[in-house]
């Protein structure tokens, strides 16, 4: 394979170029202006010349990409991702702007997808014995600098930070470099590419047949060999004959700086997308305008940051390149000059830098105009009209859903997350228990749009997808919990048209279902949907039966299932029981059931054949509730921890009256009694039987607040107390021998004016 020209003597003008790369964008630039083509010819898939216009329309901003999906399996995508920095948008925008003509010459996304996607993972094309290669790495090593990291800064400094000069000379150089490589390692690892280069040039014929040589080619430097060489079409053709094929859709989409980073999985990333954004955009004194950025970013995180800082930064970086040998500082010697000057020496906001600079978070934007499947241009109209705009950074999103905005901007999510579009995430609010407020974690990303085109099968509006989406799952599902799991979404959803599928579904499962671990698990699922519906105005009555039969089944049905569980079982069957515990006291009017629960964790406590953690966390519930007295509880303990019950039993009836982040250490510190029978049954455990029961105790007592445990420590270093439950010794600071009503009712204006009138009613 002989070395290629770039030069227009009498041939075509060949810009091999590296994929978002802000040095080869200006050099495509410059190397335009001096030649003027008729024709521009950029790598891409060939189906996307008929939406090149649109690149030329003011809403479309970079950050975007390409993407093409199968028809029939819209999963099936592949993305072509172009920055403001990349060759090819640089090379576009120039021939709309000057009216030249524009055509993607790679090979058909509808080829491409029939196999794979080669944009992100072609790793299955590696053949034994001829392993892929990297050819920047490869012309680095040439040149002595080895290692990833060094082929980059070698990149950076023969062509990123290049100077002005001859803007055809350096694609020459790099055409003959690429050249040698192909002559040496021949497709390098990637079969591929012979097909696409094929292709390739068949297109570069078509163009020249129509413009003669006023045509230019940009395309990965690696492939401008291939377009050189002497093959008949014959030839070109008999490669492309027989390859798969698919049908194709195809389109414009947002793009991200932080999915153009190598460390999201793209194939032809790039470490510092914001660093490379800059250095294309700035139009002088690039490392004093990054300093001034830099500076910006950590005086907005409250980190002191002076002029001053910024001037010493830049002369720090300039001396470490001169000492490197650099033509300008990049972007290793900017973040030691950062790092050591505006960072005083910490990598903590450095990181900060890296991730919203370095990297960042720019979102592009398309033309209403790209074409797209219904379901994403009414999830485009809804989000308009709710004024919920994607964006690439993470944010929180406070929703209260007595607002009528809020409430549909709650079901879109609801209805997305139900699709299976993750655009937010539920996230953990300032009034955890209410059911009128809502928080959410908001990022879009740019694989959102496949699973958009992906959900699309099921509707052409959000509604409509997530209602047929919801009966198909209903009708398909077969354990209990996860029908009463679909029934809390399309509640949150407010999918009143699926709701009476899904609710004859749930009907029919909970009949038919005996096993009371599955009864527990969807119980609580159900309770939550009673509660949702309340503040969202669904009626709910046919869930309210449902949801009470399984309550009242699984206060027949538990008390057998828990006697003879093993450690492991029984810690699954606490966490059910209290989930089953919370959700009957939100069960509207069922005070029979409540009082039916409260047998059933009489008999849990009383009986023996059951597993001490489930004994004492249904004396604990009892206890919270009020079912049964302190000195009846007090009974209860003393009896577990009575010296003729094994000591890892008793340990383990400890951990379910007192153990996790229930409470009980401050229980503990309130009622000495209680603090007074663990202290005795601790100090008279056998010492062969210590060994055994310590890791549960130390799990226990661990979950504790610090607090805590050290007013705990001090009560029992003192030695307890006595004369009955409440009873501390005089002097201990905060306590007083019983409860003062006066007192604690003098908080409640505050809890009032804090939490609001909603949560105190």
């Amino acid at each position: 394979m002989t070395p290629a020209t770039t030069a227009r003597r009498g041939g075509p003008l060949l810009l091999g170029v590296r994929h978002h790369g802000p040095g080869s964008a200006r050099g495509v630039r410059a190397a335009l202006d001096a030649e003027q083509p008729a024709v521009v010819l950029v790598e891409g898939p060939a189906e996307a010349d008929a939406l090149v216009t649109l690149a030329g329309d003011p809403d479309m901003r970079p950050p975007v990409a390409l993407l093409a999906h199968a028809v029939d399996d819209p999963g099936r995508a592949a993305f072509w991702p172009m920055a403001e920095f990349s060759p090819e948008w640089v090379a576009i925008r120039w021939a709309l702007d000057r009216g030249a003509a524009v055509r993607f010459v790679d090979l058909p996304a509808a080829h491409t997808l029939a196999a794979s996607d080669p944009t992100w993972d072609d790793s299955e094309d590696e053949v034994a014995g001829d392993p892929r290669i990297d050819p920047v790495a490869e012309l680095a090593a040439a040149a002595g600098a080895a290692g990833q990291e060094g082929a980059e800064r070698w990149w950076e400094d023969v062509v990123e930070l290049r100077g002005d000069g001859d803007p055809t000379a350096p694609f020459e150089a790099l055409a003959e470099a690429m050249g040698a490589l192909r002559d040496a390692y021949g497709h390098g690892g990637h079969p591929r590419d012979l097909v696409r280069e094929a292709h390739m040039r068949i297109q570069l014929r078509v163009a020249r047949k129509e413009f003669g040589d006023a045509v230019a080619v940009v395309c990965g430097a690696w492939h401008v060999p291939a377009l050189t060489v002497r093959t008949t079409v014959a030839a070109d053709r008999a490669l492309l004959r027989g390859l798969p094929k698919v049908r194709t859709e195809t389109t414009w989409v947002p793009w991200t700086h932080r999915r153009l980073a190598r460390r999201s999985g793209y194939g032809a990333g790039i470490d510092s997308p914001g660093w490379y954004a800059h250095l294309f955009t700035a139009p002088d004194r690039p490392v004093e305008r990054w300093m001034t950025k830099v500076a910006g970013l950590l005086r907005a995180e409250d980190h002191p940051v002076s002029s001053a800082h910024v001037i010493e930064a830049v002369r720090l970086a300039d001396t470490l390149a001169a000492l490197r040998g650099r033509p300008r500082p990049g972007l290793d010697e900017t973040t030691d000059a950062v790092r050591a000057v505006l960072c005083e020496g910490s990598d903590v906001p450095l990181a900060l830098v890296r991730d919203r600079l370095v990297i960042g978070d720019v979102l592009g934007e398309v033309p209403a105009g790209a074409p797209a499947v219904p379901l994403q241009r009414d999830l485009t109209r809804r989000q308009r009209t709710l004024r919920l705009k994607p964006e690439a950074a993470e944010r929180a999103l406070e929703l209260d859903l007595r607002k009528e905005t809020d409430g549909n901007r709650s079901r879109l999510l609801h209805r997305l997350r139900l699709l299976g579009v993750h655009w937010g995430e539920p996230a953990e609010g300032r009034a955890g228990t209410g059911t009128f407020r809502e928080t959410w974690r908001l990022r879009w990303q740019p694989e959102l749009h496949v699973q958009v085109a992906e959900a699309g099968v099921w509707g052409t509006t959000v509604e409509t997808a997530a209602t047929a989406r919801a009966r198909s799952r209903a009708l398909a599902s077969t354990a209990l919990s996860d029908i009463t799991g679909l029934a809390e979404q399309c509640l949150l959803a407010g999918l009143t048209d699926a709701l009476p599928l899904v609710m004859r579904a749930l009907a029919d499962r909970a009949a038919l279902d005996t096993d009371v671990t599955h009864l527990a698990q969807a119980l609580p699922a159900l309770a939550r949907s009673l509660r949702y519906g309340d503040v969202r105005g669904t009626d709910t009555a046919a869930l309210a039966e449902v949801a009470t039969g399984l309550a009242e089944r699984i206060c027949v049905g538990l008390p057998p299932a828990c006697a003879g569980l093993d450690t492991d079982a029984a810690a699954a069957m606490r966490e059910r029981i209290d989930a089953v515990h919370q959700a009957i006291g939100l069960l509207p009017g069922a005070a029979s059931t409540a009082d039916r629960w409260a047998g059933v964790l009489r008999r849990l406590a009383d009986r023996d054949r059951i597993p001490g953690l489930l004994r004492g966390r249904a004396a604990r519930l009892l206890l919270d509730e009020g079912r049964i007295p302190d000195a009846e509880a007090a009974l209860l303990m003393g009896r577990a921890l009575s010296p003729g019950t094994p000591p890892p039993d008793a340990a383990a009836w400890i951990d379910g009256f007192v153990g996790g982040a229930s409470g009980g250490g401050l229980l503990l510190v309130h009622d000495e009694r209680l603090l007074g029978l663990v202290d005795t049954w601790l100090t008279g455990v056998p010492a062969e039987a210590f060994t055994d029961v310590l890791p549960l105790l130390r799990r226990t007592f661990s979950a504790y607040e610090p607090g805590v445990r050290r007013t705990l420590g001090e009560l029992v270093a003192r030695g307890p107390g006595t004369g009955g439950a409440g009873h501390t010794t005089p002097g201990v600071p905060g306590f007083a021998p019983t409860s003062d009503p006066d007192r604690a009712d003098a908080v409640l204006p505050l809890l009032h004016l804090v939490l609001g009138p909603e949560v105190m009613a």
